[in-house]
């Protein structure tokens, strides 16, 4: 038995990155800085990451490729399969909130890595966007990047709260998108936002269904 150290998780380099990054600056903090505080070598740290920014958006590679590998499979139930995918996301930064604060913290500051975490989001719901496309042929595709859309801008509101403090278990952002479901009318149990009114209305075939929808909410008020 080989009584030498396993090397440090691909967790705890990042970790260590980011508590560098909020001690001592993101621009001031050396790959040789990280590798050393990390207990890696420089080389093994380009290998498993890159470059710097790459560290601080490992968890959503590895993340959005586990969300893809779950969609993969057979899923009776495609729009709460886009949800169920949301809210293993969150849970795994819900798993520890602390670092995924020091990273919140690091990105807020440092414009690159805001624009990277806005090309990140957009992945996610180009993702459930293609899925939903693929799952559901001949869903209307503005159906499918709205409801892909809605997911995401929820999915990231209770994650800001999560972010800034406040202790939000992962059932806050499933009742949620239990609202989105229902509002989109393809909840599991068959209910709608508004409860189980029937509403009928007549409209002319040719009418785009944008207009058909905008005219529906304008005599609702909604």
């Amino acid at each position: 038995m080989s009584d030498t150290p396993a090397p440090p998780s691909r967790t705890a380099v990042v970790a260590a990155a980011i508590d560098l990054f909020v001690a001592h600056g993101y621009d001031q903090t050396s790959v040789e800085q990280i590798a050393q505080a990390a207990g890696v070598s420089r080389s093994t740290f380009f290998r498993q990451f890159g470059g710097k920014e790459d560290v601080v958006f490992a968890d959503h590679e590895v993340l959005l490729a586990e969300t893809r590998a779950y969609l993969s499979q057979p899923h009776d139930d495609p729009w709460a399969a886009v949800c169920e995918a949301s809210v293993r996301v969150f849970r795994h930064f819900a798993a520890d909130p602390e670092l995924a604060r020091r990273r919140y913290v690091v990105v807020r500051e440092i414009p690159d890595l805001r624009d990277r975490e806005i090309v990140t989001v957009f992945r996610y719901e180009r993702l459930f966007d293609e899925y939903l496309r693929e799952a559901l042929p001949g869903l209307d595709p503005l159906d499918a990047v709205g409801f892909a859309a809605l997911v995401t801008a929820v999915h990231n509101h209770v994650l800001r709260r999560l972010m800034r403090g406040a202790r939000v278990p992962a059932s806050v952002l499933r009742r949620a998108l239990d609202d989105v479901l229902r509002r989109y009318g393809v909840h599991p149990d068959g209910s709608d936002a508004a409860g189980d009114d029937l509403i009928v209305a007549a409209f002319p075939r040719r009418m785009p269904a944008a207009e058909v929808t905008r005219r529906l909410r304008a005599s609702l008020g909604d």
